[in-house]
Formats: structure tokens, C-alpha cells, sequence
């Protein structure tokens, strides 16, 4: 072979090279979710997310609000208004708020260095787990872009996926510490994250499992083992402490929420059907488990047209699309291997995964995710990514090439839905 005829082999390679395609397409995507991001993040408005009026409330030494800006909200009898989630999202959104008040825009911004914190941890932690570098990129890139993760940092300047967006975070980071076997600094986190999402507080068996010293038996009864234990559950009583006596003193009672009163606070004619479900069914019933199941595992991407001929694009279904069919990567558990981690991440996903199937809400309103699975996902990932890319090289990559493949279509789905939800509604 001439020089000139291995130099045409080699443009020709490069210009038609399948996989510098799946990259680039990748990476196109990828950064088309950034510029929305970026978009939002500078054309956010403050008076929308009740987190700032919670904030607002602990700057002024009180947890009663005088409004709402959202309906899950608790109006109690004799009038006074709370925003009922935990309280940790609004010591994060506390700076802002002390700046600009009640009505402060900037969320979009904290959620965005949120998700700059959460991707680093999932590199970290692909790393931690052994996957080579083009693994590891893909894996992060899956995680953050093909997942609930870009979702609710995209609407953080809502209450609910401000809550999400900072629990992830937290878990994430946790994640890193229990690999690292900093067992108190997780404990911390994870108590911080229940304190922001109440279902991070089921992660605490696994990230035990996951810090364990390689050939450590998964239960003994040694100082070391004992004191690890400690370690890791001593923040997390504490947070359950503090949490209790935050029902306390808003409602109390240790144990009241406050999410039996949220059907309260809508006016009649701003009741929708979580309300009537909370009104009529309760905050939990086997009568959600159908709808619920549904639209976790099998309900496609579907978007709504309206109009006399049902050709104007109305909108995202607001109930989402399931995880297998917004994530196809998520079957890539297949490949688990069969350990401790396995056991303890199964039991831990199914308790988490099966209380939210009987849950009056699915995560409503969102588009082209499960978002609730944002509280068990971390789980089933740290399992994907160990049994799908370590070990023999050559069978890593020749499963990575499906991987991609999946994640683009992750991807592209979320900016199609992102894209319909824009072109209908004015908003992403």
C-alpha cells in the first residue's frame, strides 16, 4: 500500500467511522439540554418556588407562611399557612433569599452547581468502580442527560425538583464517601438528604454494603465493623431527631408531616386530581398502584394533540414516560453480579420503588420521566455499572457500544420532550 492510498484509508476511516458519529451525536445532544439550561437559568422569575418563602420564614424566626405558591401547601384550622417539605432545601436557597426576599429568582443557578456537584460524584464513583475512561464518560453522561437528573434541574426553580435536585446531590456525594469509607462524612450526607428528600434515609443499608473493605463479611460483630456502623447511622438518627422535632413544633406531633393538610389550602376552583385523591382516597391507596405501575415501568413517550383534528401539539403527557422507556440503559442490570450488593440494593430499591406505588402522586407534573426514581436509581446504577463494565476488556466494550447507543436515544428523548414542552406551554 502506497502513502497516499494508507492516508485515504485513514480520512475515509475517519469521516465515516460509525462510532466518532455516536460521539458527536452524543455531545450534540448532550449540549443542547446545557443550552436550555442556560436559557432557563437566565430568563428564570423569583415568586414561584416556596422554598424561598420557607427560607424567608426561617430568616425571620418562624416556620408559618402568609402565602403559597404552590398547592402542596398545609392550611390549618385556625389559618396558618406551611410549606410542609423538609427543611434543607431551604437553608440552601437561604443566601438568595436573604438578598432578594421572598420572591428571589436564582434557583435555576443553584440547581445547575447542584448538577455540576452530582456529575462529578457519578464520574468519581464510575472511576471509584473501576470503569476505563470512555466507560466512565458514557456512564456520567447517561446518568445526568438521559435520566430524571437534567429534569429536575431544569424546573429547580419549583419546589419539588429543588427538593430533588439537592437530595441527589447529597446521595451522590455519599455515595463517593461510602466508596471512599468515610463512613461519618456519609452518615452526614445521607441525614442531610433525608432532611431534603424523605426516601434518601433507605440508602443507608446500601451505602454500608458498598463501604465494606473487599473480602469483609457483609454482617459481623467486630470493633471495626460496629464502629463503621456507627459512623454511618449516628448522623442519620440525628437527622431523624431533628426532623421529628421540626413536625413537632409546626404541627405537634413528632410524626405529622403536615401532608394530610395540603388538600386544604386549593381553592375549589384550583383543585386537580392529587387533590381529590387526597381528599376523597388519602395520601396512600392500593387504588394508585395500577396508574402508578404504569406509568413507572411501561407507558412510552407520548405527546398530546388537541385541536379539531388532533393535529396541534397540546403538550407532554404531565404523568411522564417510564423509566424503562425514557432510560432503556437501565436494563443494562442484567449484567449484576451477584453479591451482597446485589441483595442489599434489591431489598433497598423494592422498599423504596413499592411505597411510592401506592403514593397519591407519581410525581406529577412532569415530562418524559419517573422522577421518583431519582430515589432509587442511584442503587440500581452503582449495581449496572459494576457488573456491566469491570472485568474482561474486551466483553466492557463490546457492551459499551450498546450503552451508547441507548444513551443517545436517552438523550434525544429528552430533548424532544423538552423541545414539545417549550413549543406548547412557552416553558421547558
Amino acid at each position: 500500500m502506497s502513502v497516499i492510498e494508507a492516508a485515504r484509508g485513514r480520512v475515509f476511516g475517519l469521516a465515516f467511522d460509525r462510532w466518532s458519529v455516536v460521539a458527536l451525536a452524543g455531545l450534540g445532544l448532550c449540549g443542547a439540554l446545557v443550552a436550555a439550561l442556560l436559557m432557563r437559568l437566565v430568563t428564570e422569575t423569583g415568586g414561584v418556588n416556596s422554598y424561598a418563602l420557607l427560607a424567608d420564614a426561617f430568616l425571620h424566626g418562624r416556620f408559618d407562611s402568609p402565602t403559597c405558591f404552590d398547592s402542596d401547601c398545609a392550611r390549618l384550622p385556625d389559618g396558618r399557612i406551611f410549606v410542609i417539605f423538609p427543611p434543607v432545601p431551604a437553608l440552601v436557597a437561604a443566601p438568595i433569599v436573604a438578598l432578594m426576599g421572598p420572591g428571589a429568582h436564582g434557583f435555576i443557578a443553584i440547581t445547575t452547581v447542584l448538577a455540576l456537584i452530582t456529575g462529578w460524584s457519578w464520574w468519581t464513583i464510575a472511576g471509584r468502580l473501576g470503569l476505563g475512561r470512555e466507560a466512565q464518560i458514557w456512564a456520567t453522561a447517561a446518568f445526568m442527560f438521559g435520566a430524571p437528573a437534567i429534569f429536575v434541574t431544569l424546573r429547580g426553580d419549583n419546589v419539588w425538583f429543588f427538593a430533588q435536585a439537592v437530595g441527589l446531590a447529597l446521595v451522590s456525594v455519599a455515595f463517593v464517601a461510602a466508596l471512599d469509607r468515610r463512613l461519618l462524612l456519609a452518615g452526614v450526607l445521607i441525614g442531610l438528604a433525608f432532611l431534603s428528600r424523605q426516601m434518601a434515609l433507605f440508602l443507608a443499608p446500601f451505602l454500608f454494603v458498598l463501604s465494606r473493605p473487599k473480602g469483609a463479611p457483609l454482617i459481623a460483630f467486630d470493633r471495626r465493623t460496629i464502629l463503621d456502623a456507627v459512623k454511618l447511622g449516628a448522623p442519620i438518627l440525628a437527622a431523624i431527631g431533628v426532623y421529628c422535632l421540626y413536625n413537632w413544633v409546626r404541627f405537634g406531633a413528632p410524626l405529622d408531616t403536615g401532608y394530610a393538610y395540603i388538600a386544604a389550602y386549593p381553592a375549589a376552583d384550583d383543585r386537580n386530581f392529587i387533590t381529590w385523591r387526597v381528599l376523597d382516597k388519602g395520601l396512600f391507596n392500593k387504588d394508585y398502584f395500577l396508574s402508578n405501575v404504569a406509568y413507572m415501568f411501561l407507558q412510552g413517550f407520548h405527546i398530546e394533540f388537541a385541536g379539531k383534528y388532533m393535529t396541534e401539539i397540546h403538550g407532554m403527557d404531565g404523568l411522564g414516560t417510564s423509566i424503562l422507556a425514557a432510560s432503556p440503559f437501565v436494563f443494562y442490570a442484567i449484567y449484576a453480579k451477584v453479591d451482597a450488593k446485589l441483595l442489599v440494593g434489591a431489598i433497598v430499591i423494592a422498599i423504596v420503588g413499592g411505597i411510592t406505588l401506592f403514593y397519591h402522586s407519581n410525581g406529577f407534573s412532569q415530562q418524559n420521566v419517573q422522577r421518583y426514581a431519582l430515589d432509587w436509581l442511584p442503587v440500581l446504577y452503582v449495581i449496572l455499572l459494576t457488573g456491566a463494565f469491570t472485568g474482561d476488556p474486551e466483553k466492557v466494550a463490546e457492551r459499551l457500544k450498546i450503552f451508547k447507543l441507548l444513551t443517545i436515544y436517552a438523550v434525544g428523548l429528552n430533548v424532544a420532550a423538552f423541545a414539545v414542552a417549550a413549543v406548547s406551554k412557552g416553558v421547558v
